[in-house]
């Protein structure tokens, strides 16, 4: 201790400060678009798709934006001003990696006013683009997910147009000191259930649509996975004690 009054520490715990850090190193990295003259940042680009993975490499959570993906990947994971995270659908703490697909060639599309605008139908095509890339990255999630499934609470909406799947950028934003301590199999389970809890919670306070309870079954088998895996990992049944025939718990 240095004397201080920890009451008066005015920063982050070191696992939120260090969440900020390397997200941000994440969204400031370099990335050369498809047909660009030179690199750009890849959190400033405005449109484009998002994918969050676990620490198994699982797909958790896909999503979109026209916005800018630096603006709603932060949101996501920094300040819980999304339904996502606030209603514990998604938890923050289990993002492990960060893929997006950035369209840029809809960089400099913004929604008119109006439809009578001329405008518009250069929006409704670059939202048609934006939904097919997501649906695509969605699907192939569920595809690759050990689980067949991953943690939105609704399906993104179908393609009405066909796209190729530009080229994307993905990349941790975990320390190796941090890995260290989430990394943990008895900490990720606590964790988990964790997060059940307080998605159950919500559930049960509310009335929800069916959404909700298909992203509490779908981590209720996450969790699961989880500690089955732990429990053979440490010897399952053989490591179980037997009852010294007592009849005591002393």
């Amino acid at each position: 201790m240095d004397g201080r009054n920890p009451d008066e520490i005015n920063f982050p715990p070191f696992e939120t400060e260090d969440l900020r850090k390397n997200l941000a190193r994440y969204l400031d990295s370099a990335f050369t678009a498809q047909g660009a003259a030179g690199a750009s940042k890849v959190g400033n680009f405005k449109w484009g798709v998002y994918a969050f993975f676990d620490y198994d490499g699982e797909p958790i959570y896909v999503g979109q934006t026209n916005e800018q993906l630096r603006t709603r990947i932060r949101r996501h994971l920094t300040n819980q001003r999304t339904d996502a995270v606030a209603m514990s659908v998604l938890d923050p703490f289990e993002v492990y990696e960060i893929e997006v697909w950035p369209l840029p060639a809809l960089q400099g599309v913004s929604k008119p006013r109006s439809k009578t605008d001329a405008r518009w139908a250069a929006w409704e095509s670059a939202v048609d683009q934006l939904n097919a890339l997501e649906r695509m990255v969605y699907d192939q999630a569920i595809e690759k997910s050990r689980f067949k499934a991953i943690l939105n609470e609704k399906d993104p909406p179908l393609a009405k147009v066909e796209i190729e799947a530009p080229p994307s950028f993905r990349g941790r934003i975990v320390s190796d000191e941090v890995f260290a301590i989430r990394s943990h199999p008895d900490f990720r389970i606590a964790r988990r259930a964790l997060i059940i809890a307080r998605l159950a919670q919500v559930i049960a306070e509310r009335k929800v649509q069916g959404g909700l309870r298909r992203v509490m079954l779908i981590q209720a088998k996450r969790l699961q996975w989880l500690a089955d895996r732990r429990y053979h990992a440490l010897g399952g049944a053989a490591s179980v004690e037997q009852e010294d025939g007592t009849g005591s718990d002393e």
